[in-house]
């Protein structure tokens, strides 16, 4: 039976007056909340040994995910770095699985031999998870490109961060994209610093977005701390994509709280900074308080919701534990020549 819906009005989101519904207010802070808890999860299994090589936690950094993914449909592709984990949440894999292949076991989803950077599923079109800075951004052309060809209006979801954006091969990817019209949205994840490097002292142009406009392509700049702003544009960029008149470049302006990976101490800016950023900006405390100004929940329903992920993620670190590391013959399967 139908339900109807009642309205959340964002009215401190750059959407101006928009209203969403609550329904959908509540989706977006879950799967904002279960990736920053799978994170927090990934971090302590980090710690004890249970993750080895690099991981990098996208914590702080979930509205640009979970906005640009309530833009898409399915059949819609997604193609990303190694900050992976919270898209591949958000696309629907299981967090058990995640959680194994972080872990390096057989339940994983590459059967525990690719680690956090190389996770696939086909099945709800994710496509990686790409260890190689910038490598993602033409592979997500080329995603494009075979929908183009097929004649559907699938759209793909290419991300990058603002150190891949001065990668080469970027731009290659923008001059095939426009020239040959492809359905991909290029997502500049720009949390401000490129591993230790702030952007000010590696881009002089302050605008990544508008490097597009050399090869024709249309894009803009969105507070990647809003979910509500993410979502808006990312809507008009799929909308383009979908009429015929893609490529289209978002900047998502965000900020990761952790170092770019569990071995970055993050000394290249201050406590401080990080702290304002928590206290002022945080994306999911700002859906939080929308849910409860506007009174779409109470503190215990926000409390009830965090009790369910905490549980989910809990499920997902007991399921790593108990599954079993990959025999040894698994070395030579999915190999080829």
């Amino acid at each position: 039976m139908a339900t109807r819906k009642t309205s959340a009005k964002a009215a401190d989101s750059s959407t101006g007056k928009a209203n969403v519904s609550a329904e959908d207010m509540k989706t977006w802070y879950r799967q904002m909340l279960l990736i920053r808890r799978f994170e927090e999860k990934a971090g302590q299994l980090y710690g004890m040994g249970l993750i080895g090589g690099f991981c990098h936690l996208y914590i702080g950094q979930e509205a640009v995910v979970v906005g640009m993914e309530a833009a898409a449909k399915e059949g819609d592709k997604h193609i990303t770095s190694y900050r992976d984990h919270g898209h591949m949440l958000v696309a629907g894999m299981d967090p058990k699985g995640v959680m194994a292949e972080l872990t390096g076991r057989e339940g994983g989803y590459s059967k525990g031999k690719g680690g956090s950077m190389h996770m696939f599923s086909r099945e709800k079109h994710f496509y990686g998870g790409h260890g190689i800075v910038g490598a993602q951004v033409p592979l997500g052309a080329g995603l494009a490109f075979a929908d183009r060809y097929k004649g559907n209006d699938n759209v793909t979801f290419t991300y990058f961060g603002d150190g891949a954006a001065n990668q080469g091969q970027v731009y290659e990817a923008y001059n095939m994209a426009n020239l040959w019209n492809l359905p991909v949205v290029f997502v500049i994840e720009n949390n401000q610093y490129a591993m230790g490097t702030s952007t000010k002292r590696s881009s002089k142009s302050p605008n990544l977005w508008e490097r597009g406009a050399a090869y024709g392509i249309k894009g803009e700049m969105v507070d990647g701390m809003d979910v509500l702003a993410v979502k808006a544009a990312a809507e008009k960029a799929v909308a383009a994509c979908r009429a015929g008149d893609g490529p289209y470049i978002l900047e998502a302006m965000t900020y990761r709280y952790r170092g770019h990976s569990m071995s970055d101490p993050a000394k290249y800016r201050t406590r401080e900074e990080v702290q304002k950023m928590r206290e002022e900006r945080d994306a999911i405390e700002r859906v939080r308080e929308l849910l409860l100004t506007g009174k779409h929940a109470s503190e215990d329903d926000l409390k009830a919701i965090d009790k369910d992920i905490k549980a989910v993620v809990n499920e997902a670190a007991d399921f790593a534990r108990e599954s079993p590391e990959p025999d040894v013959a698994e070395l030579w399967t999915d190999v080829y020549a």
